[in-house]
């Protein structure tokens, strides 16, 4: 930024910051390392629910796909006729 522009905006810009320690990098790298590999494991997480997701969903559409084509495919019902009355014949 130039000065014009941090007059502008009221911007102060201190050059004598403090530098930091050794152990504070050291701190701030061991965050950053955690934090990547909190990250895979979520991604690795969600990743397998969502294949998870996929098999369950997959499976139940195959059965309901089984069962629509094996309902349609019987035909007990179709030719339904009312069977014949038989008269017993009693003994006198």
């Amino acid at each position: 930024m130039s000065e014009k522009q941090q007059q502008q905006h009221n911007l102060k810009i201190d050059d004598s910051s403090r530098k930091l320690k050794k152990s504070e990098i050291d701190f701030m790298r061991l965050i950053e390392q955690q934090n990547l590999q909190r990250v895979q494991k979520l991604q690795r997480q969600r990743r397998n629910n969502k294949l998870t997701g996929f098999v369950l969903g997959g499976t139940v559409f195959g059965i309901y796909l089984y069962s629509m084509l094996s309902v349609k495919q019987e035909r007990f019902l179709d030719d339904f006729e009312e069977p014949l009355k038989v008269e017993k014949v009693e003994k006198q």
